[in-house]
């Protein structure tokens, strides 16, 4: 990569500017003009390697989400796939390698909605139970992807993660619903598109959102602060950045137990993501997930091996 995509990728991930222009302060950190940021962003994006400049949000906040699974024959897997993601608020969906092997991520804006489509989809697909695991408690989640962390990490991005997961476990770990003024799930829905590739973005996102600029500036301040949103930046595409290695781990850990394994297990520099859900008896015993994202299957097999011995798992 260019030393510009290199660095708008990894450095721009979180804590993206609230200001009226924020790619000209981005440009000027760097070095370079805003219609070069601009420029490469979207390049980034019409590539693939970005899906888009926006937030994420902290599950349970606002709304309802849950992981579900199913059991697809595979000659029936991409039909059901593409039926799966036909759903209104299906926003993951996705092949692993397991008997369970078509995953996908439902939200909605109460838990009756979410469950409702799980029926659904249950009715429509004809293809056993949809197992729906949704999240008690986050150890680790979403505070970004370290680009620089490639089997041999550097020392500044070994700190920068220590210092985003310590951040992440900050305050309570699974802080209490989040209830909206009216008028801001009109911006929550402006959200969904990312902010546009322009100079004023702000000023953009409050015309769709049908407020002001300044309010939008403000809103997502105290979004971030009251941790709403997880973080505002560039959202990349791992798997067009070469990670095509990807691994969901579960295990059957005791309920008295899974804080303090979850935190260790988050605690490993190689992992991107840890929480608790709920188990879904007597089909999927599992509480205690976490993901991996490497370049090298090996590798990643190796790193699920040291953290099974390092956590006693």
């Amino acid at each position: 990569m260019a030393a510009l995509d290199d660095r708008l990728l990894n450095e721009f991930q979180r804590d993206f500017p609230l200001t009226s222009r924020p790619y000209a302060e981005i440009a000027a950190r760097l070095g370079t003009d805003e219609g070069a940021v601009l420029a490469t962003l979207g390049e980034l994006v019409a590539g693939g390697k970005v899906s888009r400049i926006g937030a994420t949000f902290v599950p349970g906040r606002i709304g309802a989400a849950t992981l579900a699974a199913l059991s697809v024959p595979q000659g029936r897997l991409q039909q059901l796939a593409e039926l799966v993601s036909s759903f209104p608020g299906v926003n993951h969906n996705y092949e692993r390698e397991h008997h369970f092997n078509l995953w996908f991520v439902i939200t909605g804006p109460d838990e009756s909605q979410v469950d409702a489509v799980v029926r659904d989809i249950e009715r429509a697909a004809r293809c056993g139970r949809v197992l729906s695991l949704p999240l008690v408690e986050p150890y680790h989640l979403d505070l970004g992807f370290d680009l620089d962390r490639a089997g041999s990490e550097t020392a500044p991005a070994r700190e920068a993660g220590a210092r985003r997961k310590t951040q992440g476990r900050n305050g309570n770990l699974h802080p209490a619903s989040f209830i909206l003024h009216p008028s801001e799930h009109a911006l929550v829905s402006a959200l969904q598109e990312g902010l546009p590739l322009t100079s004023a973005p702000y000023a953009e996102l409050a015309l769709r959102a049908g407020t002001t600029e300044a309010t939008v500036i403000a809103t997502l301040k105290r979004w971030l602060d009251a941790r709403v949103i997880n973080r505002l930046g560039v959202i990349v595409r791992h798997h067009e950045l070469g990670y095509h290695a990807n691994a969901m781990v579960v295990w059957d850990v005791p309920n008295a137990d899974v804080r303090a394994v979850g935190r260790r297990v988050a605690a490993a520099p190689f992992v991107t993501l840890c929480y608790r859900r709920l188990r879904h008896l007597p089909d999927w015993r599992y509480n205690l997930y976490c993901m991996i994202h490497g370049k090298d299957r090996s590798q990643v097999l190796a790193q699920i091996t040291e953290l099974r011995a390092n956590c006693n798992l």
